[in-house]
């Protein structure tokens, strides 16, 4: 009965999840450490609430909230900074992307050649955004552009490859 251990397969289970949930934690450890050190580590300032609260429907753990927040407002923090890029995908779909970073240049640069290796591109300042609208810190698609499903699939590609990026919080589209 070798290779059928009930133990091995949970055990590679819960190291998939595992490596999942640090990855989402660790962008939204970032996030609430920006927003910390922006706050002055005032827990009742609005974007650091907002944060918070956004870590903890994501079952982030207490503790680690709390070292976020005390990171943002330590002499050593990191000095990271909130970036948009705008870009065009596949089919004309326009893509806003917001994220985190402390290097502009090598993010940037990151971003651009994920893009340019799927068959999209990197738009100037203005050019993508015209098709959304900012509400509540969310970006949501004046505009709808239709896709095929061809261009739908290398738009999800683009998408969940933008999404692994460490300095990509989010990632907004007015695909249908």
């Amino acid at each position: 009965m070798s290779g059928h251990s009930k133990w091995s397969k949970i055990k590679h289970k819960k190291a998939a999840s595992d490596a999942q949930k640090s990855k989402i934690f660790g962008k939204l450890a970032r996030l609430v450490a920006v927003e910390s050190k922006n706050a002055k580590g005032d827990l009742n300032a609005p974007g650091l609430r907002t944060a918070i609260e956004k870590a903890k429907a994501m079952n982030m753990p207490a503790d680690n909230i709390d070292r976020a927040v005390k990171k943002g407002v330590g002499e050593g923090a990191e000095q990271m900074e909130h970036v948009v890029y705008e870009a065009y995908g596949p089919g004309g779909s326009a893509l806003i992307i917001e994220g985190l970073t402390d290097n502009r240049n090598r993010t940037s640069q990151e971003i651009k050649y994920l893009l340019s290796k799927n068959g999209a591109s990197l738009a100037a300042q203005g050019a993508a955004s015209w098709a959304f609208e900012k509400n509540n810190g969310e970006w949501s698609p004046k505009i709808s552009t239709p896709l095929s499903l061809e261009d739908g699939e290398n738009l999800k590609r683009i998408i969940e490859e933008l999404e692994d990026n460490d300095d990509v919080q989010n990632v907004f589209t007015n695909a249908e």
